[in-house]
């Protein structure tokens, strides 16, 4: 209908819809009209069956709903995601599945669904997502813990991030550093411990006074009661996140103690936790949209058959503020 009534061949319709660029303009120009008067959409199913395409992408998170949507991490990346693939022909699934019903997931990612998936949050267990990597362009939010040869992910430099953050720290005369790190079979809480330890190595100060959170407020709270618990005197504090740091918080001013007069603390995301403490917590800025966003570009790339570096590493920055 659309040709007959541009007076075209159905051929020069595909090539319209499909925007290739060897049509007249002014062929176009009528097509398109065509296209309006008649409210013709391409249909998606049929367009699938000739490209093998779904046009669609999932975003598998391996977590609880609960903590899914508790994280402005999450939100920050996934909009950065959205904004991304706004500007493409793939519409976004996100996937909440935790690796002991992975098989569930497989399933779906390897049944036509999807044209390719961005895993984010990977514990140890979830690096059997890459293995799908043969059948399905995938790439990763943050560092895979392990298999990360061969997979393409983006991530910031967290190692990085954390040593500044704690050489801050060692520069204002702090000489009991402590920390609160991440779960250890998740890579970031593997990497930003390493970078508080590194610096503090080079300081040559004790790199003992650990704890280790699960990312959560709450678990910042225990984690700092057990280290003041210890007896030993602190006087500044690295958490792995803000949300830690936020229940570090409470613990410190539990026990009478002043931020930072008695102990100073720096976070790390620079995230909605972050922002609203108080005294205004120093920490250490990931750009979480714009990761969401080069992830995103990636992964549409990896589907297109365009080359891509395996690894894309965006920088932190530190952002001074009251608790340190």
């Amino acid at each position: 209908m659309v040709a007959a009534l541009a007076g075209v061949s159905r051929a020069t319709v595909s090539r319209v819809v499909n925007a290739s660029p060897k049509v007249n303009p002014d062929i176009r120009a009528a097509v398109n009209e065509a296209i309006a008067t008649l409210n013709y959409v391409p249909n998606r199913a049929a367009r699938s069956l000739v490209s093998r395409r779904s046009q669609a992408v999932a975003l598998v998170v391996p977590e609880s709903t609960a903590k899914v949507f508790a994280d402005p991490f999450f939100a920050s990346v996934v909009q950065g995601i959205a904004l991304s693939l706004a500007e493409t022909d793939f519409t976004l699934n996100m996937i909440i599945a935790s690796e002991s019903r992975s098989e569930k997931t497989r399933r779906y990612l390897l049944g036509g669904n999807v044209d390719g998936a961005i895993v984010v949050s990977h514990h140890s267990g979830d690096h059997s997502y890459a293995h799908l990597g043969q059948a399905l362009p995938i790439v990763f939010g943050g560092r895979p813990l392990t298999g990360a040869d061969d997979s393409y992910y983006v991530d910031v430099d967290n190692d990085a991030g954390a040593a500044t953050a704690t050489a801050h720290l060692v520069g204002l005369g702090r000489r009991s550093i402590a920390t609160i790190a991440g779960p250890q079979d998740m890579p970031p809480g593997v990497d930003r411990l390493n970078g508080w330890r590194h610096s503090l190595q080079s300081a040559g100060l004790d790199d003992s006074l650990i704890e280790v959170g699960d990312f959560s407020p709450e678990s910042g709270t225990v984690a700092m009661r057990r280290l003041l618990d210890r007896g030993v005197p602190i006087d500044a504090l690295f958490a792995a996140n803000d949300q830690m740091a936020a229940g570090a918080y409470a613990a410190i001013r539990e026990r009478g103690l002043r931020i930072p007069e008695d102990i100073a603390v720096v976070g790390f995301d620079d995230d909605y936790f972050g922002a609203t403490a108080t005294p205004a917590l120093t920490t250490v800025h990931q750009p979480a949209v714009e990761m969401g966003a080069t992830i995103a570009e990636v992964l549409v790339k990896l589907i297109e058959g365009t080359p891509v570096e395996r690894v894309t590493r965006l920088s932190t920055k530190l952002m001074v503020r009251d608790s340190a």
